[in-house]
């Protein structure tokens, strides 16, 4: 299928073409990639190392900032490198594996995140039984349904840009390979595979983000009967989450909803879910919590004792 495209690479034309800003975007995606890094990572050596974060809870915001990190990486690297080229171009092998990791560490923070709201509830709505219906082996299971789900979504996107022919135009209006922009370099009517692109990544993000609010509804509803200071701390859980749902369904839907018609204002909005979103995520998942906090604290005493030791 590769084969009958004329076109072999595809050039990137990226967020601006004046050098100036050029290096501007270079200084600012460099600095938020490495921040997502430092923040991502952060977490992910705390949770794995602290035994007072082993709840289920923990357990899905150790995956939310690996594919945050994983997700970032997808986009961020290249295009840092593109910002200091004159022309950025890309392989259609490596278009089609950017496709891929995006639309796959993507979907994952999606499944991670409903996961994360399915352990609220049942924290918070069926307290005697969080323990039992929560185990760690179920878990387990929920977050391998998650990575299958991603691959199946993923493959699909996959199978849309191969079948799309390529035989004119190979100028990229944006900074990373996705559906939308391809769609436009199509030599072929593509009503029917914009829909299918709306049906699949669209009614994933869409369904996922109801699901989420009504799921966050119903928990805040059910929060009256509890004391004070349990309203409270759950209160303060589930508003860090909520948060990152809006910040991250909030762009996604108005990208993947619509038909394949793009507008000026896409590739901003594409830079805060693709390179801001995960930033944010260990902030304010981090700062609106005190266990994390606490953890963080006394893994750095222990670098410090180690390297003193030294």
């Amino acid at each position: 299928m590769w084969l009958n495209n004329n076109v072999t690479e595809f050039i990137l034309l990226g967020l601006t073409q004046d050098p100036f800003r050029k290096k501007i975007l270079f200084v600012v995606f460099l600095l938020f990639y490495m921040g997502t890094l430092l923040g991502n990572l952060l977490i992910i050596a705390t949770i794995k190392t602290s035994q007072a974060l082993g709840s289920p809870m923990y357990f899905f915001l150790f995956y939310l900032s690996l594919s945050d990190t994983c997700f970032s990486t997808t986009i961020a690297p290249r295009t840092i490198v593109d910002s200091l080229l004159k022309d950025a171009s890309i392989s259609f092998t490596e278009c089609i594996i950017q496709v891929f990791t995006f639309h796959f560490f993507g979907c994952l923070e999606i499944f991670i995140l409903i996961l994360m709201a399915v352990d609220r509830y049942v924290a918070i709505c069926k307290p005697l039984h969080y323990m039992t219906i929560m185990s760690r082996r179920v878990c387990g299971v929920l977050v391998a349904i998650a990575w299958v789900g991603s691959c199946v979504h993923s493959l699909v996107q996959i199978f849309l840009a191969l079948s799309l022919p390529f035989c004119g135009p190979n100028e990229i209006d944006h900074y990373f390979c996705d559906l939308q922009p391809l769609l436009k370099l199509a030599c072929s009517d593509t009503y029917m595979i914009n829909l299918l692109l709306v049906s699949n990544s669209g009614a994933i993000c869409t369904v996922s983000f109801l699901m989420l609010m009504v799921s966050y509804i119903i928990i805040l509803r059910s929060l009256r009967n509890h004391s004070a200071d349990g309203r409270r701390k759950a209160l303060s859980t589930c508003i860090s989450h909520i948060t990152v749902v809006i910040l991250f369904f909030g762009p996604c839907i108005f990208i993947y909803t619509r038909p394949a018609t793009t507008f000026p204002m896409d590739k901003m909005i594409a830079i805060f879910y693709s390179i801001g979103t995960p930033l944010l995520n260990p902030l304010i998942y981090t700062l609106r919590n005190a266990e994390v906090k606490n953890a963080m604290k006394k893994l750095w005493r222990k670098k410090v004792v180690s390297d003193d030791r030294k």
